[in-house]
Order: C-alpha cells, then sequence, then structure tokens
C-alpha cells in the first residue's frame, strides 16, 4: 500500500526546513507555507556562516554562485551548495546544503532538502525533493493542471483534495528521475525508487520500486 505522509517519505533532519512538516501529515501542506518559513529561518542564521545579499536571500558563505545566476527572493542557499550557470531562482525556495542547481534550471516554491541535484535543464516548481533525490537532465515538474482546475492526489483508490491549482511533485528520499521525465501535477514518488527516462508519471508511485510506465512498476530490491 502506498504512503503518502511526510514521516514514510523524508528524513526530516536533512533539511533546514524541518520545523515547516511539524504538526502536518501530508507533504503537499507544505507548499503554501515556504514563504513564510524561509523569512522566519533566515532571521535567525548565523552570521558568521551566511550573508545576506538581497532582502530576504540568505546564502552561505561556504555556498558557489556563478554571476550568471538570477536569485530572487525569498531565498536560503544552504552550505556547500553550487548554483551554476545561468540558474534561475524565482523566489520562495528553500534551498538546503550539499545541492548542485545546475545551468539553465528554474526553481519556484520548493524546499529541496541536503545533498539533492537538479544539476541540468530542470523545471522544479511547487514541489518538494527529499535527501539525495536527483532529477536527470531535461526532466521537469508539471505544476498547473491544463485546465487550470484544483489538484487531486490520487492514491490506491482514494481520492484527496489538495485545494491546490499549483502543486508539482512530491518526491522522497533517494528517488532518481531518469532524463526527460515529465511528473504531472500532483505526483508523489516514494523513497528509493527509480524512475526510468522519458517517463510520463501520474499519481502516487510506491516506495523502492522501479517505473517503467503506468502498467509496468515493479519492486526494487534494496540498495545496500
Amino acid at each position: 500500500m502506498m504512503n503518502i505522509t511526510i514521516d514514510n517519505l523524508f528524513t526530516l533532519d536533512k533539511t533546514i526546513a524541518k520545523y515547516i512538516f511539524e504538526d502536518i501529515k501530508y507533504p503537499w501542506e507544505v507548499l503554501s507555507k515556504i514563504k513564510e518559513e524561509i523569512i522566519a529561518i533566515g532571521n535567525r542564521l548565523d552570521k558568521d556562516e551566511y550573508y545576506c545579499e538581497n532582502e530576504n536571500v540568505w546564502i552561505a558563505k561556504s555556498a558557489k554562485i556563478a554571476p550568471s545566476a538570477c536569485i530572487n527572493g525569498p531565498a536560503i542557499i544552504g552550505e556547500n551548495t553550487e548554483i551554476r550557470h545561468c540558474a534561475y531562482i524565482r523566489g520562495n525556495a528553500i534551498i538546503g546544503n550539499n545541492v548542485v542547481v545546475g545551468n539553465s534550471t528554474e526553481l519556484k516554491n520548493v524546499i529541496l532538502f541536503d545533498e539533492v541535484q537538479v544539476p541540468h535543464y530542470n523545471y522544479v516548481g511547487d514541489s518538494i525533493l527529499g535527501y539525495k533525490a536527483h532529477m536527470g537532465a531535461g526532466s521537469i515538474t508539471s505544476n498547473v493542471k491544463s485546465d487550470k482546475s484544483l489538484i487531486v492526489v490520487k492514491s490506491v483508490g482514494q481520492e484527496y483534495k489538495t485545494e491546490l491549482k499549483k502543486f508539482g511533485a512530491i518526491i522522497g528520499d533517494c528517488v532518481e528521475i531518469g532524463c526527460n521525465s515529465v511528473l504531472n501535477p500532483g505526483t508523489i514518488v516514494g523513497s528509493g525508487t527509480i524512475v526510468y527516462p522519458l517517463a510520463m508519471v501520474r499519481g502516487c508511485v510506491p516506495k523502492n520500486s522501479i517505473y517503467k510506465n503506468r502498467e509496468e512498476i515493479i519492486e526494487k530490491y534494496k540498495w545496500i
């Protein structure tokens, strides 16, 4: 059975924003709280380790920021994180430690846990990526339905009304998303899962599985 609660998807000690998840059961409930959480966290950050570049943009002194990157606030960029050439951070972004945000990648209203990699031509909007999640080149989250209706999460015969018009994907810890895959609005991928390249993913994918297509999802042996 697919479990889509926060405690089954994420290692909360691997994000500076762990407290945003308190008293919340389903991860999409966090998306509307990211902006206010950034400002609250930012004002508490150690000034010996972080500097405030622009209004409500806090960057770790150990982070590497390409001169061509565009960073709009509010945003937090963690320790030893690399923001590469022409990355575009549109705001409301909590980017953890040891993260790679790559060439021409665009982020908006997101939480990236520690050691996430979105290194090549990715779009991640209204989404949460767990510890060590990796998105292959060209893979994206689609965060708005074509008919602009509110997004409903569907899992094991149940429907969860999110009341959100914009909601991309929730990706658990240690997930691998193959190159040029599309994660449709309201997608949830369980921890440890691999998604094949060129996949179109919709709905909820169980943890520790291999997603080839909608009709072919197989169990994956745990990697040690």
